[in-house]
């Protein structure tokens, strides 16, 4: 009876040992498991404070339910001297209203004292950066805007149609946030005239864009934006745009100073008819100033 006791403790801690021995295995089976789990994919954020780098748009989009209130200033030509106060005796704006409808996708018209213009747009991105694995290392956006004229034609001897105020543009936004400091990106433009001054002038007027960002301190940041004019350039009348400025953030505002050889504030305007030169100082002071109010709620999770 002794021996039978004895031999069925020994079976019992065996199998207790057993159990205990496969419950550590699968629990390091689940442990090792958790560890290899593939990290969940985040949306890149922040790779410009705002939905235009200077004078172009940029790969960022309002988020669902803001208005972005923007106003942009510019003065005038630099090198005209004392006697029109360095540029600050004039100047030419843009007033704009921008809205974030879904996380890709947003809207915007404003008017132009330069010309007397209106312009809209609609913003898409089907491609955004994001992290982690299986996501896509860039952003691709695409813009559709139009312009038009309001100013008085100034040829009342021949019959004036409508259709000749209006222009249109069409973009592809290709950016990268490389870091938290150094963010890149180019665009394809195509901008359309229904109506030019000279017969030998295009109608059509194609470029490719280059803008960059360069964060330097928490709150500030070096900008800049180029269009490289492909066709449509002519020789001692257009020059390629360029413009370079400092972001700052202060609260809920995005101020921005800058430098550039455009007059024109819409993509018509600065891409082809931009008719000061930076190596002759013929380059304007301006300011943006942004300013993203809450209007819709956001859904409680």
């Amino acid at each position: 009876m002794k021996k039978y006791i004895l031999y069925s403790s020994l079976a019992l801690s065996g199998l207790c040992f057993t159990a205990s021995t496969a419950r550590a295995q699968q629990t390091g089976d689940l442990l090792s498991l958790l560890g290899k789990e593939k990290p969940a994919k985040e949306r890149v954020t922040n790779a410009f404070k705002a939905t235009r780098v200077v004078n172009g748009h940029s790969m960022e989009f309002l988020s669902p339910g803001t208005m972005d209130f923007r106003i942009l200033h510019r003065f005038g030509q630099i090198d005209k001297g004392y006697s029109n106060l360095f540029g600050l005796d004039q100047a030419s704006m843009r007033m704009a209203f921008d809205f974030g409808i879904l996380q890709n996708l947003m809207f915007g018209f404003g008017r132009s004292t330069y010309k007397k213009e209106l312009d809209g747009f609609i913003k898409f991105a089907p491609i955004r950066q994001a992290t982690g694995s299986g996501s896509f290392p860039v952003t691709i956006a695409m813009v559709a805007g139009m312009t038009y004229n309001t100013s008085p034609f100034t040829d009342t001897t021949i019959k004036n149609y409508n259709t000749s105020r209006i222009a249109y543009y069409f973009q592809t936004i290709i950016g990268r946030k490389f870091s938290e400091a150094i963010s890149l990106q180019v665009t394809p433009t195509m901008v359309h005239n229904n109506l030019v001054m000279l017969q030998s002038q295009s109608n059509d007027v194609y470029s490719l864009g280059v803008g960059g960002r360069i964060k330097f301190s928490k709150r500030m940041a070096f900008t800049f934006d180029y269009f490289r004019r492909i066709t449509g350039l002519e020789k001692g009348v257009t020059y390629d745009p360029l413009s370079v400025g400092i972001d700052i953030e202060t609260g809920g505002h995005v101020f921005q100073l800058h430098f550039s050889n455009s007059t024109g504030m819409n993509e018509r305007a600065f891409i082809t008819e931009t008719s000061n030169r930076w190596d002759k100082a013929e380059i304007r002071f301006g300011f943006n100033l942004s300013r993203v109010f809450q209007i819709k709620k956001k859904k409680k999770a």
